[in-house]
């Protein structure tokens, strides 16, 4: 985002930077600095080779791009500062702001606001470094969009919990030192701080992803798996604290998602300027502008959201429904961007080098992840009429 008047910047046509202030300003620019000095000449051979480093969860700590917005461990700058470093992190690649997404918002946030405070002492300084870094487990082969069917389960051992099950699509889970795991006690879901490094705690990696490379995804099994009592988080209890946890998550996606379409839109334009076909610049064709004003569209379109959801979450008054229009809106125009900036590219938009199409193939998984296109759609068609479709 431009941030002054009088500078043009395609890639925030309405000019949205005029109206941020100087800490999410720095918080942009702190972010968009550490991509370009951690990242983007790793990020092909990340995508390539399917992993993501451990140390990359450390330079975001060192960086203060951590726990944004956990109270105590974080600088608190304000969920538009944290859409921000989300969107930064993302026109990089979408598994770089998964990393920080899932630490941050899932995992640290989980345990800020539903572990005891001896528990919150012991864990939050080192995931606020990146020394311990956090994941979060509620999916299983079984029970994605239907939490509720989950299998995994606690049970009391004299003082201690003992889980028995399996997680799948664990981001961060091969690199991560503790998880936030789901599992039913007692007949009611509740969330356990499980160290990884745990007997009974077994992760294994999901390869041959063709999309999300630059991510660690793992599986979790659970067999006999004994923690103290302690571990077991007091205010997680009913399947609404972990879905408390993916609001903050997909909030971040709204913003996210934005900056994944800014890289694609970025390309395009750049490439139809340079590229001559039949004497002139692509650009000049009235099919390419066309294309180029339709994506900078919904660009802005989608930045205005994040940004308006970013201003309601600050008053305290954003609601789920609100947050999966953005979730849901903003990566469904971040697809089409991606699709409409490779057709511009042609056979180029779609090699390593220009990001086009690992973008779009990134955006395939976001867009069912963290609650699919049609939970987010029955979400927000319960707000609508007051009937519940889910069931």
């Amino acid at each position: 985002m431009a941030g002054t008047a009088d500078r043009f910047d395609p890639t925030d046509l309405v000019a949205l930077g005029v109206g941020l202030d100087a800490v999410e300003l720095e918080m942009q620019q702190r972010a968009r600095d550490f991509v370009e000095a951690h990242v983007l000449d790793e990020l092909a051979t990340w995508y390539a080779d399917e992993m993501l480093p451990r140390e990359l969860a450390r330079a975001l700590g060192a960086a203060g791009l951590l726990g944004l917005d956990v109270p105590g461990y974080g600088p608190e700058v304000g969920p538009v500062a944290v859409g921000l470093v989300m969107l930064e992190l993302e026109a990089a690649d979408s598994g770089v702001r998964s990393l920080a997404s899932v630490h941050s918002s899932l995992a640290m946030h989980a345990v800020s606001r539903f572990a005891s405070e001896e528990e919150q002492a012991r864990w939050l300084p080192g995931m606020s470094s990146g020394d311990v870094l956090g994941c979060f487990a509620l999916t299983e082969p079984d029970a994605g969009s239907d939490p509720r069917s989950m299998r995994t389960r606690a049970r009391r051992s004299g003082s201690d919990w003992v889980l028995d099950g399996e997680k799948r699509w664990v981001t961060n889970g091969g690199i991560a030192d503790v998880a936030v795991v789901w599992a039913v006690a007692d007949e009611q879901i509740r969330g356990f701080l499980v160290p990884l490094d745990a007997r009974g705690a077994e992760v294994r990696p999901i390869n041959g992803r063709l999309s999300l490379r630059a991510s660690v995804s793992s599986e979790l099994a659970l067999d006999g798996c004994r923690i103290p009592a302690g571990h077991a988080l007091p205010g997680a209890v009913g399947l609404r604290a972990a879905l408390t946890c993916l609001d903050e998550a997909r909030y971040g996606i709204a913003w996210g998602a934005m900056g994944a379409a800014r890289t694609c839109f970025a390309a395009a334009l750049d490439h139809a300027l340079a590229r001559r076909q039949f004497g002139k610049q692509l650009a000049a064709f009235q099919l390419t502008q066309a294309k180029l004003a339709t994506m900078a569209v919904e660009l802005e379109k989608g930045l205005l959201l994040a940004h308006h959801l970013g201003l309601s979450k600050r008053a305290g008054r954003l609601r789920p429904e609100q947050v999966s229009v953005g979730k849901v809106g903003n990566v469904r125009a971040a697809l089409e961007i991606a699709r409409i900036a490779r057709t511009v590219l042609g056979a180029e938009g779609i090699t390593l080098g220009r990001a086009v199409m690992r973008h779009m193939t990134n955006l395939e998984a976001v867009l069912t992840y963290e609650g699919t296109e049609e939970v987010h759609l029955l979400a927000i068609g319960r707000a609508l009429t007051g009937l519940d479709a889910f069931a």
